[in-house]
This record gives C-alpha cells, structure tokens and sequence, in this order.
C-alpha cells in the first residue's frame, strides 16, 4: 500500500472510532445519571480504567488526533508519536478484550469494533513505517 491509501485507511477508520467512542460516551453519561436501560458494560470498572474518566473519551481524544496525525505520518516524528499511540491503544485493546470475555462477560458490538480499529490503525501504522522508511 502506499503511504497515500495508508493515511486514506486510517482516517476512515478514525472516522468508524469517532462515531463508537461517541455512542460510547453518550451511553456512559446516560448510566451516570441514572437514565441507563440493562446492564451494560459501561457499567463495568474496566470502563474507566485510567483515573475514573469513560474510556470512551480517551478513544474520542486518540480517534481525533490520529485523525489529524494521519496526513502529517511523512514527518518522522509525527509517525513515532502516532506509533506509540497506536500501541499504546492496541495494547489497551487487548486487555479490555480480554477483560469483556473472561471477566464482563457482556456482549458489546461497539467495544469489539473499537478493538478492530485500534489493531487494524496499529499494523497500518507498521506498513506505513516501511513504505516511508522510518523502519
């Protein structure tokens, strides 16, 4: 792929992120308030994993500035910070993954596709390091 259809890719997918961590967050100040309906994953301690703050808003903050980064991936640089990003997401992804199979126990549509985003933007970050030659 070249870096062009890489950078087109990510931001698509930045776009599928934005709208599920936006339906996430929406969904998790309706529980906070008391307007939820079931029992739902938002629900969950694992859903604010890092300072009591929705995961949801750190994926809307993360979608947004790979949104941004992925037409600026040509400055090496930018490329690293959006690498480490990635992984640090991809890493993020697997646990929670983990977590909703074998602790939540919930089915959640919306975190399954937030987990295929964060991996598909992490190995299209990888190719893009080799077309651009940061690797």
């Amino acid at each position: 792929m070249t870096p062009l259809v890489i950078s087109i890719c990510i931001t698509v997918l930045c776009v599928v992120g934005l709208y599920v961590s936006s339906h996430m967050y929406a969904k998790s100040l309706r529980y906070e308030y008391g307007a939820g309906e079931g029992p739902s994953v938002v629900e969950s301690p694992r859903a604010r994993i890092l300072g009591g703050i929705p995961n949801s808003a750190y994926g809307l903050a993360y979608y947004g500035a790979m949104l941004i980064a992925s037409w600026a991936l040509h400055i090496p640089f930018i490329w690293i910070g959006a690498l480490v990003a990635a992984s640090a997401a991809a890493l993020m992804s697997a646990y929670l993954a983990y977590s909703l199979l074998f602790k939540t126990k919930r089915q959640c549509p919306y975190c399954w596709t937030s987990h295929a985003l964060n991996w598909s933007i992490l190995v299209l970050l990888v190719a893009d390091g080799f077309a651009l030659g940061h690797m």
